[in-house]
């Protein structure tokens, strides 16, 4: 009998600018798959909503303050470090200009664009990638 690995609840917030570019960061040094780049966002607390973690870890990793989001799909991907369940939501409302608080890189993508311009790209963000164009399709 296979042993179920835990499951972790992320939340992640693609930022949607009225260019039709969204956001990625790298993964800072330190964290597994440092170097990659990612839609931002981070763990659901036990109790709290997608959308109020999408506020909490935006705020903390970007420095702004998300206004509303729309879910657009929900994902699993296996890590070799974690089972993960990623609650992806497009937001396109937001005060305050995103910065990399944890020291990360950032690079705003052409939705439209065949790959972004930045690489290597975290494995579970080609599929949160993929329903962004089918939705703005």
């Amino acid at each position: 009998m296979t042993q179920q690995r835990p499951i972790t609840e992320v939340a992640a917030g693609i930022l949607l600018d009225a260019q039709g570019r969204y956001l990625l960061g790298q993964r800072p040094a330190g964290k597994p798959y440092a170097g990659y780049w990612e839609v931002p966002g981070g763990k659901i607390e036990k109790g709290e909503s997608v959308f109020a973690a999408l506020k909490r870890e935006l705020q903390e990793e970007l420095g702004i303050e998300i206004q509303s989001s729309e879910e657009l799909t929900v994902l699993e991907h296996d890590y070799p470090h974690a089972y993960v369940r990623l609650h992806v939501s497009v937001i396109r409302h937001w005060s305050g200009t995103p910065q990399g608080c944890e020291g990360q890189a950032l690079s705003w993508e052409l939705v439209n664009a065949q790959t972004p311009s930045v690489e290597p790209l975290l494995p579970a963000a080609w599929p949160m990638l993929e329903r962004l164009r089918d939705l703005l399709a």
